[in-house]
C-alpha cells in the first residue's frame, strides 16, 4: 500500500505541474478542457495565468511536502487541496460548462484527491 500511496501522490502532483503548464502556454484549450472555454487574447488571460500557476504551484508544494515532511504532512495536504476539485465542479456548473466535464473531470479528481488522502493517511 505504501507504493501506492506515494505513486499516486506523485501522479496527482505531476498532474498539477502538468495543468499550471498548459494553462500558462496553451490558455484556449486548457480552459476549454476546464469546462468554461475562456479566450485568452481577451479579458480572460490574466485569470487563465492565475489558474496555471495556481495549479503548478500546487503541484510543486505537493512534491515538497511529500519529499521534505512525508506521507501524514502529504495526507493533510492532499485533504485540504480536495475542495479545488470540488469548487471547480462549482464553477463549471454555475457557468453552463457539460455536466460531464463537471462531474467526469472535476468532482471524480476531488475523489481520487480524497483516495490519495486515505492512503496516505494509512502509511
Amino acid at each position: 500500500m505504501t507504493v501506492t500511496a506515494y505513486t499516486l501522490a506523485v501522479l496527482l502532483n505531476a498532474f498539477c505541474l502538468f495543468l499550471g503548464y498548459r494553462f500558462l502556454f496553451q490558455p484556449g484549450p486548457a480552459a476549454a478542457g476546464y469546462g468554461v472555454p475562456a479566450d485568452p487574447a481577451g479579458d480572460a488571460g490574466a485569470y487563465l495565468s492565475i489558474k496555471g500557476l495556481r495549479d503548478g504551484t500546487l503541484g510543486v508544494v505537493g512534491l515538497a511536502v511529500l519529499a521534505g515532511a512525508g506521507a501524514h504532512a502529504e495526507a493533510w495536504l492532499m485533504l485540504s487541496v480536495a475542495i479545488i476539485p470540488f469548487g471547480d465542479c462549482l464553477i463549471v456548473l454555475r457557468n453552463g460548462g457539460a455536466k460531464a466535464v463537471a462531474f467526469g473531470v472535476h468532482f471524480a479528481t476531488a475523489i481520487i484527491v480524497l483516495i490519495s488522502a486515505g492512503l496516505l493517511f494509512a502509511v
